[in-house]
């Protein structure tokens, strides 16, 4: 037992390497290394998370569940992997990213096993809650290495590059659940995905590393020298205590409260695009299951560019500025939202082209607030402050499953796309007094 736990110890630092050409070799080689590693791991925690969305038409038919039944199992899944989302940051930031990542993914694949050979709603509900307890174990190691092997002045484009992997496990999914689905059912479209990713968990056990500074390296900032602007004695690098990161970086920091509401319905209108159009596109456009699948696919394709065009947009035209990205592609989740809502039936050109807006602008924002909470934070906070804004973005989440399955069982699909519209303009509201806001809290040693 204590050899399973020591496998999240954070590994030592080593001796720092003194010659600096090999140090540029090794920093070149492990960035990416890690990258690559991190971009496939968070896309196939994505096979496991969607797979029952795009299975649902499956349960409708074979084991007659409600919109409203269907919805209680998204909203026990987003709040356990909310709540999940923030403890793992706070154990994350204190562990080694590369044994929590690649268990976690093994784990999920476990029970998407044991939800595929289930029948009962109550069983269903046990294994999708365990799911979404190890999904939380995805997010926050990737925090972690984006915050210690990527600086602040390219962070932006590295953070929305790792991003898009999830678009591409999103994009993925509904055609490996929706094939299996037609052609085997729906517990095969369970078991396909589990079994990807407990393979995929033995790969990223043999790709990623800890900390620079475990492989003998200097710190990404003193490697790149590009220090925070409020740094003060490097205190960036300093250890801190869980104390001092929960309560001094993240609950006392009013940014990323303001963060935090606005993830909440950001996240909101996220999963009610991604869960339920699907159902939708089939219910009042008369698409079949592999088309109706497909096409939401193209959500995924518009959030893939999305996430790219706003990582380095922010970058290198708004100077690594993420408030102003994030308030103009809120604005444009509003108003891709309406549009769609007023397209006529039999326009399926049109239906894809809308999905794909929806995924550019709605992902966006979705990948930039979480780098703006790692950099409005303390370096060694990233994954507690970025868990922390994970675990209200999928509150938000969370009612995007049962209450807005009742919204839509009682007023019909026209009163689920207001409500998305409206909790839009409302993510606008608290993104824009952090149009300006570049730092987070003074950096200062602590008192000894």
């Amino acid at each position: 037992m204590t050899a399973i736990f020591d496998l999240f110890k954070p590994d030592p630092f080593k001796p720092e390497i003194q010659d600096k050409e090999k140090v540029d070799t090794l920093y070149k080689y492990w960035r990416i290394r890690i990258f690559y590693s991190m971009f496939i791991g968070y896309a196939l925690y994505y096979f496991t998370r969607k797979s029952f969305t795009f299975a649902m038409p499956g349960l409708i038919e074979e084991l007659g569940f409600t919109k409203g039944e269907l919805g209680f199992l998204g909203t026990v899944l987003s709040l356990t992997y909310g709540l999940s989302k923030f403890i793992s940051g706070i154990i994350s930031d204190r562990s080694n990213p590369r044994y929590f990542m690649a268990i976690g993914l093994m784990l999920t694949g476990v029970f998407n096993i044991c939800f595929g050979l289930s029948s009962s709603l109550w069983m269903f509900t046990l294994f999708w809650a365990l799911n979404g307890w190890f999904q939380g174990f995805g997010w926050p190691p990737c925090a972690r290495f984006l915050t210690h092997w990527y600086s602040h002045s390219e962070r932006g484009s590295w953070w929305s590059s790792w991003n898009a992997g999830h678009n591409l496990g999103a994009f993925l999914v509904p055609w490996i659940v929706g094939f299996a689905l037609h052609y085997w059912g729906w517990r095969q479209a369970m078991f396909l995905p589990g079994g990807i990713c407990l393979l995929g968990g033995l790969f990223l056990i043999n790709r990623l590393r800890d900390t620079p500074q475990s492989l003998g390296l200097p710190p990404v900032e003193k490697y790149r020298n590009d220090y925070p602007a409020n740094d003060t004695d490097n205190f960036s690098e300093t250890e801190l205590t869980a104390r001092e990161i929960l309560v001094d970086y993240v609950l006392k920091n009013r940014y990323i409260w303001l963060l935090g509401v606005a993830y909440f319905f950001i996240y909101f209108v996220r999963i009610g695009v991604g869960d339920w159009t699907a159902l939708f596109l089939i219910e009042s456009k008369g698409y079949n299951y592999i088309v109706a699948n497909g096409t939401v696919s193209l959500f995924e394709i518009g959030g893939f560019l999305g996430s790219l065009t706003a990582g380095w947009s922010s970058d290198y035209v708004f100077k690594a500025k993420r408030g102003p990205v994030n308030v103009l592609f809120a604005i444009g989740i509003f108003c891709s939202i309406t549009a769609f809502v007023f397209l006529p039936k039999d326009y399926f050109f049109l239906d894809s082209c809308m999905l794909f807006l929806m995924g550019f602008f709605i992902f966006g924002p979705q990948m930039l607030i979480g780098v703006a909470a790692a950099e409005l934070s303390h370096k060694k906070a990233g994954a507690t402050s970025t868990g922390f804004i994970g675990w209200m973005a999928y509150l938000g989440a969370a009612v995007a499953g049962y209450p807005l399955g009742k919204v839509t069982q009682e007023y019909g699909w026209n009163g689920f796309f207001w409500c998305l519209a409206f909790c839009s303009i409302i993510a606008v509201l608290f993104l824009i007094p952090l149009w300006n806001t570049v730092e987070g809290p003074v950096v200062v040693p602590r008192k000894k």
